[in-house]
């Protein structure tokens, strides 16, 4: 479903009447778009988001584009928009889902840290770098988290210093862990991740 933020600009029908033939054929969705957008982002970082390569991979014409953006720039900020909603909104959706106390909503919140979230999230950080709106958007972004963090670790913790430290871990092992290439003495690394998450949650 198109988010009703940003209309269609035209027919409101996902089905269009093709010129040939008479055949009803359905454009390629918005969401479509912008996930292909946050591939090639995590791939190749925003100089990689072009309309005609974007066309490509998803085997459709770029003319369906502009059926649902004005602009490249449209897609990077809808891009945006979308990288916060996963990784703020639709996370602590995912997290809050059913009745648990604030180790286990952390637990949960923990295994959302898919390769794929990193990712994109990586390839944020590194256009923020270059960019002052998505630095912007970017701080804004780790606030957010850093707030619900400190909701759920002072659910347990007392001491404020030992929250925000707890805090600052967990948001530096969700982006650092995977620039570490090190052997743990016989120990997978998720059997370390394992150990890690029981010391942040003691």
């Amino acid at each position: 479903m198109d988010d009703p933020r940003h209309p269609r600009r035209s027919c409101p029908y996902a089905a269009v009447w093709s010129s040939q033939g008479g055949v009803a054929t359905t454009r390629t969705p918005r969401s479509e778009w912008i996930d292909a957008g946050l591939r090639a982002l995590a791939d190749g970082g925003p100089e990689a988001v072009r309309v005609e390569p974007l066309a490509r991979a998803l085997g459709v014409t770029k003319g369906g584009f502009y059926w649902h953006f004005k602009d490249r720039r449209a897609l990077l900020d809808e891009m945006l928009d979308t990288w916060e909603d996963r990784l703020v909104d639709e996370a602590i959706r995912l997290t809050e889902a059913g009745r648990s106390d604030a180790r286990a909503r952390l637990r949960r919140l923990f295994a959302l840290a898919t390769d794929e979230a990193v990712q994109v999230d990586l390839a944020v950080r590194d256009w923020a770098r270059r960019d002052p709106a998505v630095a912007q958007r970017l701080r804004r972004v780790d606030n957010r988290r850093m707030d619900y963090l400190r909701s759920q670790f002072g659910a347990f913790v007392d001491d404020g210093d030992e929250v925000e430290v707890r805090c600052v871990l967990a948001i530096s092992l969700w982006i650092g862990n995977h620039f570490i290439a090190v052997d743990h003495g016989g120990r997978s690394p998720t059997q370390v991740m394992r150990l890690v998450q029981r010391r942040l949650l003691a």
